[in-house]
């Protein structure tokens, strides 16, 4: 039986993908864990792999295409098996680490709103409700005439995400060519998510000036064993990803999601690390991080780094975080306060090491200061809690040449 290969679904919250490049040409015989082609999100372009044999065949996408989640774009077909027509059963390739349900084999399309025959996005649906907006009076901007987050903010006069920017007052068509820098799908999801981020989720913010003295001698007497033994480099974002895994096991609210109206506290521990590539930024995972050595956190950092750079990320890579640690220290920025991911409960937004003048016991010493800025969902956290995880971040940053 024919299998349909399908856009696939490689975050929650993602409706649409854009296709980069087929790994296989139409004809070709592809066994199941063959790269088949390579999808962009708004975090990375993923490389998605085929999860049944067959030759590729009824391929409907081109590259550059965006295509709703769940609709088919190819076939893998048996020897001598013909394209399937729509409503013939079919089987579904389903592809990636959240994949598209097994329904939507056939195009999918999002429903009609029940108050125009515009196709829009469930989250601009949600907020067009929130914020009442009349949707049949919204002019649509997504793909294939779709009415996104954007036109729903753009249509009630919100504010952008960054503060000072008015989505209402933007120029609904690009500046004259070589005006303006040209924008990647990702950039383009990315302000999208963002902006529906800071619009919809009640942030609150905590800070915190700490010593880490310790962490900096954690660092420096394990890079001496781990270059000569497993080739590999900790840094001090290594060793926070540890501390910030440890707190996050005492404190299950601040690993949770706001999603469907309830709280879905989560087992494990996934620390997403957001990665600076080319005009853009990429969260990878790192999975089970409360239970990771030192060692390899480092061995993932710099794996999914590297391909991140390189476009090489697979879904798994991405996908599954439950809070994400955010450093421009590298950068030598001091302080920031970085935007939660939904459903994402938190983000710690990480500042620069710098060597201040601080008083301990009464005297005036010079230390290794840093400092943190968490950003939390005040649906799910509240101040004393954000305080308390933050309480137990500093005592596992202070015991940082206790982390294994």
């Amino acid at each position: 039986m024919a299998v349909s290969v399908v856009m696939p679904a490689l975050e929650m919250a993602q409706e649409t993908g854009k296709l980069i490049s087929w790994m296989k040409k139409e004809g070709d015989h592809v066994v199941k864990g063959d790269m088949l082609l390579e999808v962009e999100t708004d975090k990375a372009v993923v490389e998605v792999e085929a999860l049944a044999d067959g030759i590729l065949g009824g391929v409907t996408a081109k590259v550059g295409d965006v295509v709703p989640v769940g609709q088919t774009i190819a076939w893998l077909l048996k020897p001598g098996e013909t394209v399937p027509q729509q409503g013939a059963p079919t089987q579904t390739g389903r592809t990636g680490a959240a994949a598209a349900p097994a329904a939507a084999a056939a195009a999918v399309e999002p429903p009609p709103s029940p108050t125009s025959g515009a196709r829009i996005s469930p989250k601009a649906r949600q907020l067009a409700r929130e914020r009442g907006v009349d949707i049949s009076k919204v002019e649509a901007s997504g793909p294939g005439g779709e009415i996104v987050v954007d036109d729903i903010l753009r249509a009630s006069g919100a504010k952008a995400a960054i503060p000072g920017i008015d989505v209402a007052a933007a120029p609904s068509r690009a500046p004259s060519e070589g005006a303006a820098d040209a924008i990647t799908s990702i950039g383009r999801i990315m302000a999208e998510r963002t902006t529906q981020s800071w619009t919809t989720v009640p942030h609150f913010f905590v800070s915190r000036d700490i010593d880490v003295s310790n962490l900096k001698a954690a660092r420096d007497a394990r890079n001496p064993t781990l270059d000569g033994q497993r080739g590999v480099k900790t840094t001090h974002t290594d060793l926070l990803v540890a501390a910030v895994a440890r707190a996050l096991r005492k404190h299950p609210r601040m690993n949770a999601s706001w999603s469907d109206g309830r709280i879905a506290l989560h087992r494990e521990v996934n620390v997403g690390l957001a990665i600076a590539v080319d005009n853009a930024v990429v969260t990878a995972v790192i999975h089970d991080a409360d239970a990771a050595s030192i060692a390899e956190i480092a061995r993932q950092r710099i794996d999914k780094a590297a391909r991140a750079k390189a476009n090489k990320l697979q879904p798994a890579d991405i996908t599954g975080a439950t809070f994400t640690v955010s450093n421009l220290g590298m950068f030598g920025v001091d302080a920031f306060t970085a935007i939660i991911v939904p459903p994402q409960a938190g983000i710690l937004a990480v500042g620069a090491i710098v060597d201040r003048a601080v008083v301990v016991d009464g005297a005036i010493v010079v230390r290794p200061m840093m400092t943190v800025t968490l950003s939390s969902d005040h649906r799910v956290i509240d101040g004393a809690s954000a305080a308390r995880f933050l309480n137990d971040l500093v005592a596992a940053i202070g015991e940082a040449d206790a982390l294994r």
